[in-house]
């Protein structure tokens, strides 16, 4: 039998070489090409761009490395898949928000989305502010559409106790979107965030406070819409349970609340003094018109503010004026209350 001859024989040391030269190659072939797409694009391109990039769940690999290829931040939305699949981050990334730069590499991209690096807002709700302040902020800050807010407030279904006797509609919520700093995921929906708020409320009024409400015999939103009042009116925190005490007392002999806060509420604009036409501008609201309280609260009160309302001074006053220096002079009688009208420009 004739011997295999040639380099191609496998007993020949020049083949192996040959054969390990080739692989060789090829794996440096297949390093610079996967390192070269995981080159940041911004390097390669020497153009920076941030973007927010939100991946929706149930996204597939392809999906998101369209819309990332799309963006500019990555250069092959095809690599993105087979990089995913090697890695064994396709079953590790994690829905959410996220801001991008096409300065991170491919890889550094896909741990921000396999960590769930997601986009938050720190967003402060001060007190006192309307429901609708409270929208406009977290429009402002790109988090939703006005639309969307609205629509949450009139149509989704919040299972909490304390809103089985609110009104029906946009209205329902109010004074119960606690006012608190607030970690908001951007891919947050609108009622996940309104849930947010009520659970903290919920949080907020403890079993004590329920407990004491019942003592004061208001329910708890009886508790609130005096509160919401008592933080527009209060600009002072040592002044919050005397204003209490005056709606307190006014309550406790029939006389009407006559806050200037109800009308503001109404009016819808701030203004800084109030005219008669102000006052008598018809509205359930307007507690210069109506007995009692107001149909609903007028704001989002705080702690301090519901914490008045439940441990009032003990007083007799019936009326306060302000000063101009957010203060405010407290009188028995009306003509006590008409002299301090007159001394402070009222």
């Amino acid at each position: 039998m004739a011997k295999s001859r040639g380099w191609f024989n496998p007993y020949n040391p020049v083949y192996w070489g040959a054969v390990l030269f080739l692989f060789g190659c090829l794996w440096l072939g297949a390093q610079f090409y996967i390192d070269n797409m995981l080159i940041p694009v911004g390097v390669r391109t020497h153009s920076i761009k941030t973007c927010v990039i939100t991946v929706k769940k149930g996204a597939s690999l392809r999906e998101i490395g369209d819309m990332l290829q799309g963006e500019n931040m990555i250069a092959s939305s095809a690599f993105f898949v087979f990089y995913a699949q090697l890695t064994g981050a396709e079953r590790q990334i994690e829905a959410g928000s996220y801001r991008l730069s096409n300065n991170l590499s491919m890889r550094e991209i896909l741990e921000r989305i396999v960590g769930g690096d997601v986009l938050r807002y720190r967003v402060v709700i001060p007190e006192g502010y309307t429901t609708d302040q409270i929208g406009k902020l977290l429009v402002s800050k790109g988090i939703m559409t006005g639309d969307d807010w609205r629509d949450a407030l009139a149509t989704e279904n919040f299972a909490c106790p304390f809103l089985k006797d609110a009104l029906a509609g946009p209205k329902r919520l109010d004074g119960f979107l606690f006012p608190a700093t607030y970690d908001l995921r951007a891919d947050f929906t609108p009622q996940e965030i309104l849930d947010l708020m009520l659970n903290r409320f919920n949080t907020a009024f403890t079993p004590d406070l329920q407990a004491r409400a019942q003592e004061q015999d208001l329910s708890v939103r009886q508790v609130i819409i005096l509160a919401s009042i008592v933080e527009r009116e209060a600009k002072l925190d040592s002044e919050r349970p005397v204003i209490a005490s005056v709606f307190l007392n006014r309550l406790h002999i029939g006389m009407r609340l006559e806050s200037d806060a109800t009308v503001q509420y109404v009016l819808g604009t701030p203004k800084e003094k109030l005219t008669y036409q102000d006052v008598r501008t018809p509205s359930p609201y307007n507690t210069y018109l109506h007995d009692g309280l107001p149909p609903g609260p007028i704001s989002n009160p705080g702690l301090a503010s519901i914490r008045a309302v439940l441990y009032p001074a003990k007083t007799n006053y019936l009326y306060f004026v302000g000063k101009g220096d957010g203060s405010h002079v407290f009188s028995v009688t009306y003509g006590e209350h008409v002299i301090a009208s007159r001394q402070h420009g009222q």
